[in-house]
């Protein structure tokens, strides 16, 4: 009776979200929450791209470049191109600054904050090294930081830069690895950013190693908390969004993003798995890499099956984009489905409205870090 539920089938639950209004005058008009995280062309291959592309605009979302540069593939069959902005620099050139839709300038990466990536030869074949300028076969390392800035004074004048050449119509994004995301989204708000993307380490990556992967940043449930806390000490909450990724699976997931107060979310590994990596399709051959149907891996030496995370001709040319397209754009309703049916039971008309009153947690452990009530109790462990 305290929360009065929505009837699923007769009252609608909104979905849409603004991205980089603060700023920008051509801001992105998402027709739902969820979007898709970079994820770069060398790491994965042109027609998965492409797929992601593909798939985000069916169903109204944004899609994002990554390192590398951005592809006539993906560019060509995205609604919503978000281009990264990162330390390498590879592939970047202002014209394709300017036929972006946003740009997401990164510092960090959930599952390596502070580390730089690792691109290896096998994956770096002629057009890779093309775009970013380097040798074939030869490892590719990504830095860990811009070259030219060192903190947060300098950003606010690259952040000016990427404007003046934008004309100052495109959003532009700070996206970080949880690590400081109090003051991490503090200072990136300071410099100018339109939107913040908090990345916690449940992100996935196979361009690092594994002691940073295992041991290096901190879960995507305490980030969420500190980053909406800096936001509303700035009276900045909503006017400058908040986008979460890093192990976001399930509308579920997504609903306790939103919940939290996140403005959106990004999925990366959990869209590879829907383009249809490690599908049973391939059996053998991923039993010949070591691994097996229904277990996930980044095949980060290039010889990915399903033609995803390959540069490999043959294996590429297996994956149809257009079908891979949909199986993306059918994951992407799946999870706003999900988390409207749990909104809709909180009472709520649209994904936004979700709040922390939504929320209980069932360990001391997660409601510290939510920084919501113990199930059953009205104790916040760690609360003043």
């Amino acid at each position: 009776m305290s929360r009065y539920p929505l009837e699923g089938y007769r009252e609608r639950c909104g979905t849409d979200v603004v991205l980089g209004d603060r700023y920008a005058s051509r801001p992105l008009h998402l027709d739902t929450v969820v979007t898709i995280a970079g994820m770069g062309f060398g790491a994965l291959s042109a027609n998965a791209k492409e797929a992601l592309g593909r798939g985000a605009s069916g169903v109204g979302t944004s899609t994002t470049t990554g390192d590398g540069g951005m592809t006539p593939e993906e560019r060509g069959q995205s609604r919503n191109l978000v281009y990264q902005y990162l330390p390498s620099r590879y592939g970047m050139n202002p014209d394709d600054l300017r036929k972006a839709d946003a740009i997401e300038v990164v510092l960090g990466q959930g599952a390596k904050p502070g580390g730089g990536g690792m691109l290896l030869g096998q994956k770096v074949a002629e057009r890779v090294a093309g775009m970013r300028t380097l040798p074939v076969g030869i490892d590719q390392r990504s830095a860990c930081r811009h070259p030219d800035w060192t903190g947060p004074d300098d950003l606010e004048i690259k952040i000016a830069e990427l404007r003046e050449i934008t004309d100052w119509e495109k959003p532009i994004y700070v996206k970080v690895g949880a690590s400081r995301p109090y003051y991490d989204t503090a200072l990136a708000v300071k410099a100018g950013a339109d939107v913040v993307v908090v990345d916690g380490m449940q992100g996935g990556t196979a361009a690092t190693q594994q002691v940073f992967i295992e041991n290096v940043g901190i879960p995507t449930l305490a980030a969420i908390p500190q980053a909406v806390q800096a936001l509303q000490e700035l009276g900045m909450h909503r006017k400058v969004q908040l986008i979460v990724s890093g192990g976001i699976r399930t509308g579920a997931d997504v609903a306790k993003a939103m919940a939290l107060g996140a403005d959106a979310v990004a999925i990366g590994t959990a869209a590879l798995i829907a383009l249809g990596d490690n599908s049973p399709r391939y059996a053998e051959e991923y039993a010949r890499l070591g691994s097996a149907a229904g277990f996930y891996d980044d095949f980060q030496d290039g010889r990915g099956p399903a033609g995803i995370s390959t540069q490999d001709p043959e294996l590429a040319g297996r994956l149809d984009p257009v079908a891979g397209g949909r199986r993306i754009a059918n994951y992407l309703r799946v999870l706003t489905m999900e988390a409207q049916t749990i909104a809709r039971a909180c009472g709520k008309a649209h994904l936004r409205n979700l709040e922390p009153e939504d929320l209980v947690a069932l360990t001391v452990e997660s409601a510290a870090m939510a920084r919501v009530p113990l199930a059953g109790t009205s104790w916040i462990p760690g609360a003043r």
